[in-house]
């Protein structure tokens, strides 16, 4: 016969045990946070509230999208690390994370994060303004060729951020120092676009999804895509290498990542919300309608994928002289 103790014992295991449950089943119990470390109006913010939205009818609370810009993307990422791990503060984190511990801006690498999914990735283009003394890759190429270091700008991020690599890699596959094109940093694609149509700087390396609504109206021309191959959504715009012979390609990834220890049910909740809301006509139907490259890595295979990344982005970045 169990004793009064033991039978105690197991009754309050059972209480801890069925209150864990009822947690999970709860969660989440009020609004949640997603972090979106760069600024509102471009690829990221885009892809981050079209996912809250399509979240939320499924958790059944809202998911608010918060913008924490600057240190080149440090403060959102550091944002999303070092929140509560309880699921409510999540974020939309960008392929940066690989490549700001290289440059000497924060100690945070992937492993300071539980890896929900990734959900988009899109190859770097090359857009002037419709006002551009150049209107092929080819004429612009040549032009930063034979100019002075500096004569040119380029923006679309902060200081050694993604579309800044994408730039000095472009100007070192031509056997040109990394600094060729001066870069002016911004908080992200769409004020780098918005500075090059007022006439401030001369390029912007950002994703051509990212330069659509201009690209539309007239005001910004795509001269060439970063990618392997043609972008679907821009068939007459050349990859870099076909009309350059520079090999040189790089795509931006971004993905939903939390504080490091999350419970094992809420990390499965999070992982179940956002692989269903990647997989809704609704998400679907923007990426394809902004141009958006849709891809889904559920978390082990995203940890694994991310890891490459970082390595990868240490030999690019030593080549172009940005580690510090």
């Amino acid at each position: 016969m169990m004793n009064p103790y033991n039978r105690t014992a197991a009754a309050f295991g059972l209480a801890l045990m069925l209150g864990g449950t009822a947690l999970a089943q709860d969660f989440p119990s009020r609004p949640m946070t997603m972090v979106v470390p760069w600024g509102a109006g471009g690829g990221t913010d885009a892809v981050a509230r079209i996912l809250a939205t399509v979240m939320q009818q499924d958790l059944g609370q809202p998911v608010n999208v918060v913008n924490r810009t600057g240190g080149s993307g440090v403060v959102g990422h550091s944002a999303i690390a070092t929140a509560e791990p309880d699921g409510l503060t999540i974020g939309l984190a960008t392929v940066e994370i690989t490549m700001m511990h290289w440059q000497g801006l924060t100690d945070l690498t992937y492993e300071d994060y539980d890896i929900i999914a990734l959900v988009n990735q899109d190859p770097a283009g090359i857009m002037v303004s419709s006002n551009s003394d150049y209107d092929s890759i080819e004429a612009l190429n040549e032009a930063i060729k034979t100019e002075p270091a500096g004569t040119f700008s380029a923006s679309g991020t902060a200081q050694g951020g993604i579309w800044h690599v994408a730039l000095a890699g472009w100007m070192v596959a031509q056997g040109l120092d990394a600094g060729q094109v001066k870069w002016v940093p911004s908080d992200g694609a769409a004020s780098g676009i918005t500075d090059m149509v007022a006439g401030g700087v001369d390029i912007v390396t950002a994703s051509l999804p990212e330069g659509q609504t201009m690209i539309e109206a007239g005001r910004i021309v795509p001269l060439a895509t970063m990618g392997t191959e043609r972008h679907p959504a821009y068939p007459d715009v050349p990859t870099l290498k076909e009309a350059t012979g520079a090999d040189w390609t790089l795509a931006a990834w971004r993905g939903v990542f939390a504080p490091k220890g999350l419970p094992d049910d809420v990390k499965q909740r999070l992982a179940e919300a956002v692989e269903k809301a990647f997989n809704s006509a609704e998400y679907q139907e923007f990426m394809a309608n902004r141009g958006l490259g849709a891809i889904y890595l559920p978390a082990d295979e995203a940890q694994e994928f991310v890891a490459r990344s970082d390595a990868s982005f240490g030999e690019v970045l030593k080549a172009a002289g940005l580690v510090k």
